[in-house]
């Protein structure tokens, strides 16, 4: 289990008295996020859905390895609550609706989960903890911080700061931060935003070929439909070569998502935009304050989602907006025995007394979402922002 799970300390605001600097991630986005609604599904997609949730419900047992003749061990709680209705959906998608290939795939992910980060004494995906990986993160290679316009977590890698050798434990630490990054996204979103610098990384610190095609390998199979875009600044003379090598391995949707040199401030709002990406957020890495607070806020956001799912029946096929935001609505997902989940009222964040956002739930078909400006983040050229502790909800856009 992760040290971050057994800490009761609260998930406070952390930033330097010295210098006043951020230190720890933002809990929620900023209020002028929108997260776009889900597309509707056709009356085919519909059926298409309905009999792959009742093929995946009937799964009882998986192989433990990838391996020819691999034993079976019977699926677990955590793979059952990891198959979501959006999960399903998601990789319905990138197999085109294919049944027989998103069957496929979504047992290859099952085991892959199963059986990647395999190390002595332990291997799953469940068991890269904060400890193992933390050595990875200490020079603040990937931080997880800020959500971008439509609410996507950014996840920043900052190459220059690789501080260890090539190894499978470089991926390791990938997935491990993929995974931290989909604990937080907030209610309605299901895909996150690579902010990438190459500033000041040499040649050499350049990942290899092999690495490379690892790494597409994985967020392609493994996190199909979670990429919602990258934007990819300060771009060297030599990653245009290794980026012409990798390309036939990513496939033509991925790319779409890859902004090249664009300025991030477009995509992401400059108060939760680090300085150095064109934003005016003030953040400075200092690890032994930035990853128990990650560490802690992603545990507590998994314990939320894992105590709903339990509450709700502990289905396969449950909905990932009732387990982010607890909205009944959404409760049991969309099982094929009825019409599909209402869409939420718009959700927004309406100013109170103490300045604390709290949320308030529009009626159906009340018209479009209003926000009190008074709770705008209203920067100077650089600013600290001071998240409350209860949530500040983005509007969910019509």
């Amino acid at each position: 289990m992760d040290s971050g799970e057994k800490s009761q300390e609260p998930i406070a605001h952390r930033t330097s008295t010295a210098t006043g600097l951020l230190m720890k991630p933002l809990e929620y986005p900023s209020q002028k996020s929108q997260i776009p609604p889900s597309p509707s599904l056709s009356e085919e997609q519909k059926e298409k859905y309905d009999n792959l949730l009742k093929d995946v419900r009937s799964w009882t047992v998986l192989p433990t390895t990838s391996a020819k003749n691999a034993p079976t061990t019977p699926i677990v709680d955590h793979e059952r609550m990891w198959l979501t209705r959006d999960c399903l959906l998601r990789y319905l998608r990138a197999s085109n609706w294919n049944l027989p290939t998103t069957m496929t795939r979504l047992r290859a992910t099952l085991v892959w989960r199963r059986e990647y980060g395999e190390r002595e004494g332990a291997q799953g995906v469940e068991s890269l903890d904060s400890e193992y990986i933390s050595i990875e993160n200490e020079t603040g290679k990937q931080i997880q911080l800020g959500f971008d316009t439509e609410g996507r977590p950014c996840l920043y890698l900052n190459p220059s700061k690789q501080n260890t050798k090539t190894s499978p434990k470089q991926l390791h630490h990938l997935v491990y931060m993929l995974e931290r990054t989909i604990d937080v996204m907030p209610p309605g979103q299901d895909t996150l935003a690579l902010l990438i610098n190459f500033k000041e990384m040499s040649s050499g610190q350049n990942p290899g070929i092999a690495q490379g095609r690892q790494t597409m390998n994985i967020l392609q199979n493994h996190y199909p439909e979670r990429l919602g875009r990258a934007c990819v600044v300060n771009i060297p003379w030599f990653f245009w070569t290794f980026y012409k090598i990798i390309t036939p391995f990513i496939d033509p949707v991925t790319r779409s998502k890859l902004k090249f040199n664009e300025e991030t401030n477009l995509y992401v709002p400059s108060e939760q935009l680090l300085v150095s990406h064109g934003g005016v957020l003030r953040f400075e890495y200092n690890h032994v304050q930035y990853w128990p607070a990650l560490t802690a806020l992603a545990a507590a956001r998994r314990r939320e989602q894992r105590e709903r799912w339990i509450a709700a029946g502990s289905i396969i096929g449950e909905s990932e907006m009732y387990l982010r935001s607890g909205d009944e609505r959404f409760k049991g997902g969309r099982d094929g025995l009825g019409p599909d989940p209402e869409v939420p009222a718009p959700l927004t964040a309406t100013g109170s007394e103490t300045g604390v956002a709290r949320l308030d739930v529009q009626e159906a078909h009340s018209g479009a979402a209003s926000t009190d400006g008074s709770d705008d983040l209203k920067a100077p050229q650089e600013v600290v922002v001071d998240q409350p502790a209860t949530q500040a909800p983005v509007a969910l856009k019509a």
